[in-house]
């Protein structure tokens, strides 16, 4: 499956911390580029969401959006008293009043101060950082999901544009002999127009060459290549937009000598044809992974 590198994912997810929101853009880059902006409380996360990226990504500029939105009294949170270690701490306390002359009592805001007597969950890291993570995998998963669908939307304009070179190459090649013996007819006429004494041997010599600097059958042919090579690339999926975009720059180069080489205005008009098709598939390809 061809993937493009340009996408939008959201996803939102309601925990007792709070609603966390969290938003996943992706654009064209020659490699892979991560940017995150995260909350502090989950800033540990961010190795962690990298790794997780680069497994599913293979190129584009990446950024990530992590927001926590806490609402009313959630930034406080409920209370969580761990009664066990409560029975121990005042257990403590009672003995250690035992054995002082001080007849002071018992502070309960002291006590539940005490290290593991209770816990704010809007606190606990733990949960949030859980919930975060959960929240990152389903926006990869949609994200890819959207670059898939934009992909097959570029393969499909590509495999468009790609016919249409294909056309024009066939519709070149059927025109050659025409304009070969047009050319080679028309230097004959000019000779004997001007009423020249050639010589049969070196005429023909001179037409033989006039005609394999004219000759782009080798061109059309490493276009018929390239067109092959790039529907079986598509075909074959995957990470595949260097490779194409190093096609195209093929394209390019034997378009452009089957514009040197022309010697009719069809001709030229088929390389300027050509030029324009492989710059509006290279623009396509551009976003392709």
């Amino acid at each position: 499956m061809i993937h493009s590198m340009t996408a939008f994912a959201r996803e939102s997810l309601a925990t007792e911390q709070g609603n966390l929101t969290l938003e996943l853009r992706s654009v064209n880059h020659r490699y892979l580029d991560c940017h995150f902006k995260i909350p502090d409380s989950l800033r540990e996360l961010e190795g962690r969401f990298r790794e997780q990226a680069s497994k599913s990504l293979s190129r584009g500029k990446l950024d990530c959006l992590l927001r926590l939105q806490q609402q009313g009294d959630t930034a406080a949170g409920p209370l969580v008293i761990d009664e066990a270690r409560l029975g121990e701490v005042l257990k403590a306390a009672n003995l250690v009043a035992r054995h002082s002359a001080s007849t002071q009592p018992l502070d309960p805001l002291q006590v539940l101060q005490f290290p593991g007597v209770c816990a704010s969950r809007a606190d606990s890291e733990e949960v949030l950082q859980s919930a975060a993570a959960k929240l990152f995998a389903k926006a990869l998963d949609t994200l890819k999901e959207n670059r898939a669908r934009e992909g097959e939307k570029l393969a499909a304009l590509i495999l468009e544009r790609l016919d249409q070179v294909e056309a024009e190459v066939a519709s070149t090649r059927e025109r050659l002999p025409a304009l070969l013996k047009q050319q080679r007819d028309r230097v004959i006429a000019r000779i004997e127009d001007l009423d020249l004494e050639a010589d049969p041997a070196r005429l023909e010599q001179e037409l033989v060459y006039m005609a394999q600097k004219a000759d782009v059958d080798e061109e059309l042919d490493r276009l018929d290549t390239h067109i092959q090579e790039v529907r079986r690339t598509l075909k074959k999926g995957g990470p595949c937009g260097r490779r194409l975009d190093f096609l195209m720059q093929e394209f390019n180069r034997e378009a452009n000598t089957l514009s040197s080489k022309s010697t009719a205005s069809s001709t030229t008009a088929s390389a300027v044809e050509l030029k324009v098709l492989i710059e509006q598939m290279r623009e396509q390809i551009q976003n392709i992974e």
